[in-house]
């Protein structure tokens, strides 16, 4: 049985689009072996990249060729592509044939070029979703601008929504969202110095946060999501003693978004908290999402539940978009040993949010 032979895979009318991420990378192996693994999650997909790249991909994880690699010339032939069949869309100039596994610039433009490509077109409306394997983030800024103004996939979407829209990046929040089948939590800053995330908890950051994860879970769950918040310091603060972002900034500010209709709770204990909103055996959870305060305060409960199963989701922009919970793993590259299932279940997500609650 395939991981995504029960039948429940969630159908989509438009394709979605896939980037191939650092093409030195496992991201191009991983989206072959998703191919060979999860048929049904593929279906109506297509990658937005380089047909060879995808070609050599596909023989890493192929002893017997059984998935042919096909070039289409339009994202709507994605959806009229046989059973067995991965296709690609050339977005790129044909790139050369890089070593697996070393940091390269010319990787770094492929992805970062196939990324804004991928991004343009799902703003125009012509791709249901857009998920991105890894970047190596060295590469893509070795590659020039405009990639090297970007610490990663995140700010340069919200940097390319924010241009289709006409409005400033300011204007235009997005927050990370990182779940498994088990926990969900959404990110007050992301890649930052821990002093600067510390200075970004402001009233309005976090009611920011607040709104962007109930308007994006409401439109998954249907119905408004249940929201934890952690707090900043040992214990939320007990009562002061400890620091009194608790009180001055978040209290506060979770009054205000009752008042607005938001269902939050908290400031909680950050070092209980996340055990609260994990999904239990009987399949319910105290709270749908906790919302960090900082990257790795809300990643490494997220990821210590384990790397493979876990999606990134990027939440506010006007587009679905996903990605593998993982880096590039430059060690593990060329070799077909990569592990595809958080992958696949970016595709599931993706799907999943494509089609809004049942």
């Amino acid at each position: 049985m395939t991981p995504e032979s029960d039948g429940l895979t969630p159908k989509i009318q438009q394709p979605m689009a896939i980037t191939p991420g650092d093409p030195c990378g496992i991201g191009p192996e991983i989206i072959a072996k998703a191919w060979c693994l999860a048929p049904e999650s593929t279906q109506g997909c297509f990658v937005a990249g380089d047909v060879g790249l995808m070609r050599r991909a596909m023989a890493l994880v192929q002893a017997v060729p059984t998935f042919p690699v096909c070039e289409i010339q339009t994202p709507s032939e994605a959806m009229h592509v046989p059973p067995r069949c991965l296709p690609v869309l050339q977005v790129v100039p044909v790139a050369p044939v890089l070593p697996w596994g070393q940091i390269d610039a010319r990787a770094g433009q492929l992805a970062g070029e196939a990324v804004l490509w991928a991004a343009r077109v799902a703003l125009q409306g012509q791709v249901a979703a857009l998920v991105t394997a890894p970047l190596h983030k060295e590469a893509l800024h070795a590659a020039g601008a405009p990639y090297n103004q970007y610490p990663g996939h995140t700010e340069l979407l919200q940097a390319e929504a924010a241009r289709h829209a006409g409005v400033s990046m300011a204007q235009m929040p997005v927050r990370m969202m990182l779940a498994n089948d088990e926990l969900r939590t959404v990110l007050v800053s992301i890649h930052v110095s821990l002093r600067d995330a510390l200075a970004a908890i402001t009233h309005d950051q976090v009611l920011d946060t607040l709104r962007i994860t109930d308007a994006s879970l409401t439109q998954v769950l249907g119905r408004r999501p249940r929201m934890a918040v952690a707090g900043v310091n040992p214990h939320a603060g007990e009562g002061g003693l400890f620091g009194r972002e608790e009180i001055d900034i978040l209290q506060p500010c979770l009054s205000v978004a009752r008042q607005q209709g938001l269902d939050v709770h908290g400031p909680y204990a950050p070092d209980t908290v996340f055990m609260r909103a994990r999904r239990q055996a009987d399949g319910r959870r105290e709270f749908d999402v906790v919302i960090a305060m900082y990257h790795d305060q809300g990643l490494i409960p997220v990821k210590y539940l384990g790397v493979e199963q876990g999606v990134n989701v990027t939440l506010g922009l006007p587009l679905v978009r996903t990605s593998p919970d993982h880096g590039t793993a430059m060690d593990l590259a060329g070799q077909g040993v990569a592990d595809a299932r958080s992958m696949i279940q970016a595709l599931r997500m993706a799907r999943q949010m494509v089609r809004g609650a049942p």
